[in-house]
């Protein structure tokens, strides 16, 4: 038996206990996040922050077209320095970033879910002005989509106990 068939077969015997289990994939079909595939309306972006943050949840959870949750949430951000030189100059910056958010049936008006959740992202200030304002640019958009991605794991985590 040659390395790549021993490791197709282990693979093999790997995932017989996920199917004797029930195992489904969150975005399959039959997963959890289904029922909340296209049935969540999305706050309106305020800001370009807001954005990338709604862009990100909508990539995954499809534009609302039959409305049954409205999802609200806050971002904020603040930026910290974090490597200055022995001539006191900032080399680095960290943007600490939070998400309040709340999932609200819209036929009750009651809150199914919610909570905060956080993330950071850095940049490096060593190069020209215009690239570090491109980086700092960048780090805002991957904060926006890390606590996008953490919203989104809590949403699906809590699909499980939603009606279709």
């Amino acid at each position: 038996m040659s390395w790549s068939d021993r490791r197709l077969f282990l693979l093999g015997l790997a995932a017989l206990p996920l199917g004797a289990c029930g195992f489904t994939p969150a975005y399959g079909p039959d997963g959890g996040a289904s029922a909340l595939r296209g049935r969540v309306r999305l706050q309106d972006p305020a800001t370009k922050q807001d954005f990338d943050f709604v862009a990100r949840l909508e990539s995954r959870l499809g534009t609302a077209t039959d409305q049954a949750y409205d999802l609200s949430y806050s971002l904020s951000a603040t930026r910290q320095s974090g490597g200055i030189t022995a001539t006191n100059v900032t080399t680095r910056y960290t943007l600490h970033g939070s998400a309040n958010w709340t999932l609200t049936e819209q036929k009750s008006g009651e809150r199914v879910a919610g909570g905060t959740v956080r993330a950071f992202a850095s940049w490096s200030t060593t190069g020209t002005t215009v690239a570090g304002l491109a980086a700092e640019d960048d780090a805002a958009r991957r904060l926006s989509i890390m606590l996008a991605d953490q919203v989104l794991l809590r949403l699906v985590a809590e699909a499980s106990k939603l009606a279709p």
